[in-house]
């Protein structure tokens, strides 16, 4: 156990507002409260989180074995809130006139600027955070992965075109806008315009690229 679960004897203890029993959800919500864009998940302590959510550090552990564990369902959320929404986007793509690309590039950028904490989970645990976090993090980066392959090989077959090796295509786009996600976390809202342009026009070279593959594969020497 690290020295940050490890809740230690403290007035606050007796505080008369402690709630009686609580959920997983409550105490990820209270880690989500906590953090921003300058911390991360990795930076909280169990008593933090523990006093967010109105209870004793104690009672922490019924639900999580320490903030380890925390961490990592928190990413699991963050993954999966992530990966619902840009479905949707991708869902509005198809029944309007804009294209899937750019409407995705959009969406996520949206809820990078919406105060979205579980954005700021999935970006900044993968660089800052223990490796139990970064394998969490490329756990669901892999999800995006899998996802986005079965659409770039559907797209692909609707232009009646192919793609030399779609899970590494889909790799390289799901990589490219998690790392340009992660500047822009640090970047002015007045640069998104240019951000959206720039990712929209490298998953166009990125799928361009494995299409003309496809039709001329490079000989391997």
């Amino acid at each position: 156990m690290s020295t940050r679960d490890q809740p230690t004897a403290a007035p606050d203890d007796l505080h008369p507002a402690r709630k009686a029993s609580i959920s997983r959800d409550d105490l990820l919500a209270a880690a989500l409260a906590l953090i921003g864009p300058h911390r991360s998940v990795s930076t909280l302590s169990l008593r933090e989180v523990a006093r967010e959510a109105g209870i004793a550090p104690n009672s922490f552990y019924r639900q999580f074995r320490d903030m380890d564990e925390l961490t990592v369902a928190l990413i699991d959320l963050s993954g999966r809130s992530l990966r619902t929404i840009i479905g949707q986007a991708r869902l509005r793509a198809a029944d309007s006139n804009r294209g899937v690309i750019r409407l995705s590039v959009e969406t996520f950028m949206e809820q990078l600027r919406a105060d979205d904490r579980l954005m700021h989970v999935l970006l900044r645990e993968g660089t800052a955070g223990s490796d139990a976090f970064k394998e969490a993090v490329d756990r669901e980066l892999v999800y995006f992965e899998d996802e986005l392959k079965v659409d770039l090989v559907r797209l692909a077959a609707l232009d009646n075109a192919t793609l030399y090796e779609p899970a590494l295509a889909a790799k390289a786009i799901t990589r490219l806008i998690f790392a340009m996600g992660g500047m822009a976390m640090d970047l002015p809202e007045e640069k998104d315009p240019e951000l959206i342009e720039q990712m929209s026009q490298m998953i166009r070279m990125i799928i361009t690229g494995s299409r003309a593959l496809a039709r001329h594969p490079q000989r391997t020497e």
